[in-house]
């Protein structure tokens, strides 16, 4: 019983002093209470590292975009979209569609 007493005054002991009370508990507040919490803290970091995600796939969207509009503003390429998008043809030729699912795979 004793021994037990002894182990819990040694605990207490660093604690009496009253400015080491408050740093424990200022810190304590700070890191888990306050509005600028650390734990705050960490969910806006994730919530940035995903919308930083985000903003990379959408630059690369951009600039997928750009060279396809590039690519439209000939008369080559325009042709080329209708004719793959479209299934267009010209006047005196035929198309033919071979959907590639259909065809058996050799073994």
């Amino acid at each position: 019983m004793k021994k037990t007493i002894n182990r819990l005054k040694n605990i207490i002991k660093p604690f009496k002093n009253i400015f080491l009370l408050i740093t424990v508990i200022f810190i304590f507040w700070m890191l888990f209470f306050d509005a600028n919490s650390w734990l705050i803290h960490r969910e806006l970091n994730s919530e940035i590292e995903a919308l930083n995600v985000k903003k990379e796939f959408y630059k690369n969207e951009i600039n997928s975009d750009k060279k396809q509009i590039k690519i439209l503003q000939t008369p080559e390429g325009v042709e080329k979209y209708a004719r793959e998008k479209y299934t267009m043809k010209k006047e005196n030729e035929d198309i033919y569609i071979v959907e590639t699912d259909t065809l058996k795979p050799k073994e």
